[in-house]
């Protein structure tokens, strides 16, 4: 086992793979299928572990947090996974919604457009390229998530309205801000950054969702829709 590791990673077992690659790359290198690989150690006689835990996702959407729902029985019911495999299937996933909820009692709370940009000026603040980002609050204007809605540019990419409010209503979030970089260190707001923000408040206004800035960020400063007045 001393030398398993000057072999180049195709001939390693498939079922060593993931553990390998963790060793190698780091965790978040694996997809969520190869973390569940890891769990279970082992597939079937027909799927590596890898193959098996891709399709155990996929009966699930290849969402976590409707696998972290499911049962021991439920999960027994796949070829390949025992009763021990699936107990640590879902301790792993109860472990996830602990530390997610953990997260959530420290979670920032916004009090103004300079603690936006302290929040999203590591995320974005350094990219050559443009991206659109949502913060999401709860009623005390505490962090719940913040989310990337699209990349690219707001001219070259749209935003989905339908996708964001989506995402508002799922969390539970009762106001939003909007956060877009300018690559280019331009501190100003453009005609469809204002069009996009109009469109998004009064979207938000039949949901009772309140649109509270859009903040333009770059490397070393922004530009805060709220502060100046055109929000």
């Amino acid at each position: 086992m001393e030398g398993k590791s000057s072999f180049p990673i195709t001939t390693w077992a498939l079922d060593d793979r993931p553990r390998e690659k963790l060793l190698l790359k780091g965790k978040t290198a694996l997809s969520d299928a190869e973390l569940i690989a890891i769990l279970i150690g082992s597939g079937n006689r027909q799927e590596s572990a890898v193959e098996l835990s891709k399709r155990i996702l996929a009966d699930f959407h290849n969402n976590l947090n409707e696998l972290g729902k499911q049962s021991v029985e439920t999960l027994t019911s796949y070829k390949g996974i025992g009763e021990a495999k699936a107990i640590s299937i879902v301790a792993a996933m109860e472990l996830g919604r602990r530390r997610r909820f953990e997260a959530a009692l420290e979670r920032k709370v916004i009090t103004s457009s300079a603690s936006v940009f302290e929040l999203m000026q590591p995320i974005i603040g350094d990219l050559d390229h443009e991206e659109f980002w949502v913060v999401y609050l709860n009623n005390s204007n505490k962090v719940i998530q913040q989310t990337q809605l699209s990349k690219g540019g707001i001219t070259g990419t749209l935003v989905d309205v339908r996708l964001l409010f989506k995402m508002v209503l799922q969390v539970g979030a009762v106001a939003i801000i909007l956060v877009h970089n300018h690559p280019s260190g331009t501190l100003k707001a453009s005609q469809a950054d204002k069009q996009l923000t109009e469109k998004l408040k009064l979207a938000g206004q039949s949901l009772d969702i309140k649109v509270l800035d859009h903040v333009i960020v770059t490397q070393k400063a922004y530009f805060s829709f709220a502060d100046n007045g055109i929000l």
